[in-house]
């Protein structure tokens, strides 16, 4: 019986407080809704072609059949056995409309038709995305264009009074109130799936893009297309600065969102991006960490880094980034000529044990943004965790990093997973790690023994029963006390048997109208104490039964 009450104990416990490496973990984190069409379990990997068309700029044709197919090969060829498979076709494929509005691909961009272009990039083992924006075209409303498939015209869609559906004031908005409007999205949705494209970068979604407040507000477009796309498995990408006050509206309907404004410099004389456009991302990822999940991811834009003469960073700009991309979990896709690659960028991007830590999908966060050298982990859920370091600071600096920071009571053993090499064991954290201005370590830390303090809402540890915490509010601990009261019913002037009480002897006893009295059964009452508030009610109380005999 005692066996049976101790492993009842440490299953509940996972949640809590849990013995390393012998706690229960399991495999699911949290897990964005994201339409529920079954997609974007990890990350992408890919490329996208925006970062050369600002970069080169119209002389570049970077959404062309010539030079897409280039880039398909190369992908192929360099990074596709490292999981790299999307190639996305960003602004500027389409040429004119059909006769119900819908965009077709351009004639001069895509001599021999786009459909073929599909076929060659699927033949080479990748995904085909294309970009598209929320709205519906001028031109196709001042023609009062009839919508495939229905009775119903442009006008009949178009919200009136006539406004904007976009940052560029491009397309009229949507009244997805009257009917033909969705049926407008799905006849897109069914003609883009019938050229084979598997994915779509959906621009200037709002709240968010420029307008953090409901004047233009796409969230009907959202809506709309995500439902006209996944029945077709398409993924569904929203893009750029997207508010987070709306999250759960994103995650419901998308696949993944971009969180901050356009990675690139627009200076030639610059680079395809600046130091500046990757720091400001740091605080955008200690936002939104805790709502990326299988099912829909964060999006930090094109991850720039493969040509030190194009990218615009140092070399330890270019890691650094490379190591944010991965601890956020956020989609691992570049905007360089894979063409053109240089050695270092190559490594860079064929990292697998670096891409492994993106796959994974455990988001980082910080220990603490009160300086420029900052710690950032993640619990695996497996007695591993993923540690970064980076000096944000213009001065060169030594780091330490403690284990009791990242809720570990216990030695642990290192790897360095950008060097590929075993550091050894360390007992309570590692001290005096040097690093250049705006450079990076990223490391794999495996606990040896001890416990590890989690969070219900910190990466993927799995534990049985319920967990509320502060009335659904979060705390501010990373991990709460624990009261515990055991008694035998049969025995009620011992209100805890004493051969019980010696297994649980590292938990703080409980008060001992805890207990109530069930017959032939032991009760436990497990108090997950309210720390938050210093309340006397508790946040939660989990009641164990197990049969005495």
């Amino acid at each position: 019986m005692i066996r049976l009450l101790q492993k009842t104990l440490v299953c509940w416990l996972a949640a809590a407080l849990t013995l390393v490496p012998f706690a229960y973990f399991g495999t699911e984190s949290k897990v964005a809704h994201a339409a529920d069409n079954g997609l974007a379990l990890k990350p992408y990997m890919g490329w996208s072609s925006y970062s050369l068309q600002v970069y080169d700029g119209p002389e570049g044709n970077w959404t062309s059949e010539a030079k897409l197919k280039m880039i398909s090969d190369a992908m192929r060829e360099k990074l596709q056995a490292h999981g790299y498979e999307y190639i996305n076709i960003d602004a500027g494929w389409n040429g004119s409309m059909d006769e119900y509005g819908r965009p077709l691909p351009s004639e001069t961009l895509y001599p021999n038709g786009f459909e073929k272009l599909v076929d060659y990039i699927h033949n080479n083992g990748q995904k085909v995305g294309i970009y598209l924006i929320p709205g519906l075209s001028k031109e196709a409303y001042e023609k009062n264009l009839p919508i495939y498939g229905t009775e119903y015209h442009m006008q009949d869609i178009a919200a009136q009074p006539l406004r904007s559906a976009d940052y560029w004031d491009i397309d009229y908005k949507i009244d997805f109130s009257k009917p033909g409007a969705q049926e407008y999205v799905n006849s897109i949705a069914d003609l883009i799936a019938s050229w084979g494209v598997d994915f779509v970068k959906f621009d200037s979604v709002t709240p968010g893009s420029g307008h953090n407040d409901l004047s233009i507000d796409a969230r009907d477009d959202v809506k709309a297309w995500s439902m006209a796309l996944s029945k077709h498995g398409i993924w569904l990408e929203l893009s750029w600065a997207l508010d987070h006050n709306y999250v759960d509206f994103w995650k419901k309907y998308a696949n993944g969102w971009r969180v901050n404004w356009d990675v690139e410099a627009y200076d030639r004389n610059i680079g395809m991006t600046q130091w500046s456009n990757i720091a400001r991302l740091f605080p955008d990822a200690a936002l939104w960490w805790r709502d990326a999940g299988p099912g829909g991811w964060n999006d930090f834009d094109s991850l720039n880094i493969g040509n030190g003469q194009t990218s615009g960073l140092t070399r330890d700009e270019r890691q650094t980034a490379a190591t944010l991309w991965a601890i956020a979990c956020a989609q691992f896709y570049t905007g360089d000529d894979l063409t053109n690659l240089d050695s270092y960028g190559l490594e860079l991007l064929t990292n697998d044990e670096v891409i492994a830590v993106n796959q994974a999908g455990r988001p980082a966060h910080p220990v603490s943004m009160a300086t420029n050298q900052q710690v950032w982990y993640a619990n695996n859920g497996d007695g591993t965790y993923t540690v970064a370091l980076f000096n944000l600071g213009t001065k060169g600096a030594s780091m330490n990093v403690k284990w009791s920071d990242i809720g570990l009571d216990g030695a642990a053993s290192v790897r360095d997973l950008w060097a590929h090499k075993e550091l050894g064991d360390y007992a309570t954290g590692m001290t005096n790690i040097y690093l250049e201005p705006h450079a990076s370590r990223l490391f794999k830390v495996t606990a040896k023994n001890g416990t590890s303090k989690v969070n219900d809402d910190d990466t993927g540890v799995k534990y049985t029963g319920s967990w509320t915490r502060n009335g659904g509010k979060e705390l501010v601990q990373d991990a709460q006390d624990l009261n515990v009261m055991i008694m035998e019913s049969s025995d009620a002037t011992n209100p805890i048997a004493p051969e019980v009480s010696n297994s649980v002897e590292s938990l703080e006893q409980a008060a001992p109208e805890s207990v109530v009295e069930t017959g032939e059964h032991w009760v436990i009452y497990i108090d997950a104490a309210n720390n938050a508030n210093q309340s006397d009610e508790p946040a939660f109380v989990s009641i164990w039964t197990v049969n005495a005999a």
